[in-house]
């Protein structure tokens, strides 16, 4: 799942009190350490579609849960919630409730999204293998309204939170890949390790990724932004505010599950103990 830096816009949202977990519907705030400033990203584990999201794809049940198995990253909030538990500063988690069917929150919804050159922009209307996921002229725009809009500002107002609370803020986006490129990919032609960090040019300080890679060195092996490349950074921080920090943690899908959508596996503990290392605390208070 292509990921880089995606709009955050500022949007009408119910008021939020300061440094205090919340949920909706569509995504949950999950409290941490008041000290820590990291956040933990889960933007695609969920499979859930609300009916009347349903009704405007055009896969029957069969192939929608097909394609459920290979565009979802199966089994990340798991490994998120284990290394929150077992980090020694607990992380704060940011969890996306809804399948990136629904929205894809990491998308630019615009023309600035490459991925729109396979019909996979923040609004999908082809599938991993590029086949029709919604009709011709699909108007995309009531879902980025409902679903990507209050996200995007909701995740925005977690970063001020942490911000405030402790003059900086730290992003780690869990994600997965599948073990060999689906049809979709754009830059699938590269080298897939088993552990990929996105990173960012501004936002991804070397001490950072010194630190993700000394925690996923028993992981089989990382390499930076291959086959996928970039950080989720709100578009308000975005380039101007170096208190922002951010990292992509991908997992190549065969290091703890069985693929395409199929259970975890023992690999689990390991990668969770390793992203409990990254964001867990000492002295900086968390990666």
């Amino acid at each position: 799942m292509p990921s880089h830096t995606p709009p955050s816009h500022t949007s009408p949202l119910h008021p939020l009190p300061s440094r205090t977990p919340y949920s909706t519907e569509s995504f949950q705030l999950l409290p941490g350490a008041d000290t820590s400033p990291v956040i933990l990203h889960v933007p695609h584990s969920s499979r859930v579609i609300p009916e009347p999201v349903r009704a405007g794809i055009v896969l029957d049940d069969r192939a929608l849960e097909r394609e459920l198995d290979h565009i979802t990253d199966s089994h990340t909030m798991e490994i998120a919630a284990r290394a929150a538990a077992g980090a020694a500063l607990t992380p704060w988690r940011f969890v996306n409730g809804l399948s990136r069917l629904v929205v894809d929150p990491e998308r630019f919804p615009d023309e600035r999204e490459e991925m729109l050159a396979v019909g996979m922009g923040a609004v999908y209307t082809r599938t991993t293998h590029r086949e029709r996921l919604r009709p011709d002229g699909f108007d995309a725009c009531p879902l980025i309204d409902r679903y990507f809009h209050p996200y995007a500002a909701a995740m925005t107002r977690a970063v001020e939170e942490r911000l405030e609370a402790t003059g900086r803020a730290v992003i780690i986006d869990v994600h997965s890949y599948p073990t060999h490129p689906l049809p979709y990919e754009l830059h699938g032609g590269g080298a897939r390790p088993p552990i990929c960090l996105g990173t960012d040019p501004f936002h991804t300080p070397a001490a950072l990724l010194a630190r993700a890679g000394k925690a996923f060195a028993g992981c089989g092996g990382t390499a930076l932004d291959t086959p996928f490349a970039g950080t989720y950074v709100p578009l308000k921080c975005y380039g101007v505010d170096d208190r922002v920090s951010a990292l992509m943690v991908e997992i190549r899908r065969d290091a703890y599950m069985s693929e395409p959508g199929g259970p975890a596996g023992a690999g689990v503990a390991g990668l969770a103990a390793a992203l409990a290392e990254l964001v867990g605390g000492g002295p900086s208070g968390g990666a």
